[in-house]
């Protein structure tokens, strides 16, 4: 049996509802855990040991009148740091918001405690969500627990840590610039970015700002794709004043079974080279897709231009945050769009023109992102499921150093910046796909890697459901050494 700290979230919750552990007896657990590993990980960096004591023998009382408090009853849960919990810090790791305490849960915190979920406490970020590594000046460095010299992915690395180590039963995370879906490859454990916006993002936001953003979504983290859908299945559903006009019903899963499912694989991308070892793995998951009789594809894409893509996304993103520039930042960027060859792609140039972008200019890069989402959709026309990497290799050393864009990993040999990975990131996710990503195996070097399954629009139960597949037929979530 699983030891209980690394079993699913369900697992947990019908253990608790077994009488086989206590709620109270488990929080215990995952805090003297959290006293033995979180020095070195600092994942867990608030909690809230009082209020989740008395959730935990709340739901213990519960259980034995015989009432159900809801899916994750009991459960201890650990949720990012940037979303709203009452009697919390929710700073974005910003040293000017580090007094800001929310005085009202985020809705999904609110729908994850009416489901029977303890929040005990919350994990680290990067300043203002904007890394794939999570550092700030308030926390300090998180670090990933399959080796503490390696980022944990961010924004969300400190969720997926924290999952890893086992030191909490879920998480929550947001996505913008895969800030779910690399802190879950990195870690070895599941994300879940589901279609724009079916997740409010109420309670999840800057103080002061009420206003949906471009591209980013609320979701889950889990070290099973079965909590994931637990978990959208509780926070998915409109908010206030949507809510008067519609519910969101998912569309099933497209298929029950591995041999029924349509898939294409892509293992990299023009300009955007991939770890050799990482697409070997994700080229031995796609053998086994096709032994176990799904219909599988190498060269069936969307109808899109690499190059194109990445521009557009890059332009979308950054045009999408450029509400934080400061005025200097505004001058800077002006700056270099007036002296930039028009020709320039780099990230930089890409970053400065988006945060000056005329609106009729930002009008004409939407209608090119809604002509690609045409594409895809024609693409799901054939297809079920496109994998795909989540970032362009495993977890690279942590480096604080410098802007990102200035800084480089190795890939294959060759360094490369980092933020070029960021292709990986927006190829769905700018055209508000869901994608689900699941352990893909180890590589060589004893490091995790996950696999990116993209659905249609709206179609979050399939790519969930083929992540639940590839988890019964050949394993899922695998501890990192030491954490025994």
């Amino acid at each position: 049996m699983t030891a209980i700290h690394f079993a699913s979230a369900v697992e947990q919750a019908a253990r608790i509802a077994s009488g086989e552990i206590g709620a109270e007896e488990l929080l215990d657990h995952y805090l003297a855990r959290i006293g033995k590993y979180n020095g070195d990980l600092n994942a867990v960096i608030w909690m809230d040991e009082k209020g989740a004591r008395a959730r935990a023998r709340a739901a213990d009382a519960a259980r034995i009148r015989g009432d159900v408090l809801g899916p994750l009853h009991g459960v201890p849960m650990t949720i990012k740091e940037s979303y709203n919990f009452v009697g919390s810090p929710s700073t974005w790791g910003n040293p000017a918001w580090k007094d800001h305490y929310p005085e009202k849960n985020a809705l999904s915190v609110q729908r994850l405690l009416d489901a029977g979920a303890n929040i005990f406490g919350k994990t680290n970020v990067p300043f203002m969500l904007a890394d794939w590594q999570s550092f700030n000046d308030i926390y300090g460095t998180t670090n990933n627990p399959w080796d503490l010299g390696l980022t944990p992915g961010g924004s969300s690395g400190g969720s997926a840590a924290a999952l890893a180590a086992g030191l909490s039963g879920i998480e929550t995370g947001s996505d913008i610039g895969a800030s779910i879906r690399n802190p879950a490859h990195y870690c070895g454990v599941c994300g879940h970015k589901p279609t724009y916006n079916i997740i409010p993002g109420h309670g999840q936001k800057p103080p002061g700002i009420v206003a949906d953003s471009d591209i980013a979504v609320l979701g889950p983290l889990a070290r099973s794709a079965f909590d994931l859908e637990v978990a959208l299945d509780v926070m998915a559903g409109a908010g206030s004043p949507q809510n008067a006009a519609w519910t969101l019903r998912l569309k099933p899963a497209r298929h029950r079974h591995l041999k029924d499912f349509r898939i294409a694989v892509m293992t990299s991308a023009e300009g955007f080279d991939v770890d050799n070892d990482y697409q070997a793995a994700l080229n031995k998951i796609a053998d086994r897709l096709e032994a176990e009789g799904a219909r599988v594809s190498r060269t069936a894409r969307p109808d899109i231009p690499i190059a194109a893509a990445y521009e557009t996304y890059i332009l979308l993103l950054r045009a999408a945050t450029s509400g934080a520039l400061s005025d200097e930042q505004l001058a800077r960027f002006r700056k270099i769009v007036a002296e930039a060859d028009p020709n320039d792609k780099s990230y930089l140039t890409l970053m400065a023109r988006a945060g000056t972008l005329p609106h009729k200019e930002w009008l004409r890069i939407n209608n090119e992102r809604k002509l690609m989402a045409l594409k895809w959709q024609e693409f799901f026309g054939e297809w079920d499921i496109l994998i795909c990497p989540a970032a362009a290799g495993p977890a690279f050393p942590q480096n604080q150093k410098g802007e990102r864009q200035d800084r480089m990993i190795d890939i294959n040999g060759n360094l490369q910046p980092s933020t070029d990975q960021m292709f990986w990131a927006g190829y769905p996710n700018m055209v508000d796909l869901p994608s689900t990503v699941v352990p893909a195996g180890i590589t060589p070097g004893g490091l995790p890697v996950g696999l990116q399954a993209v659905a249609a629009y709206g179609e979050d139960k399939t790519s969930l459901k083929l992540c639940q597949l590839i988890e019964e037929a050949f394993g899922g979530f695998t501890p990192p050494p030491g954490y025994d």
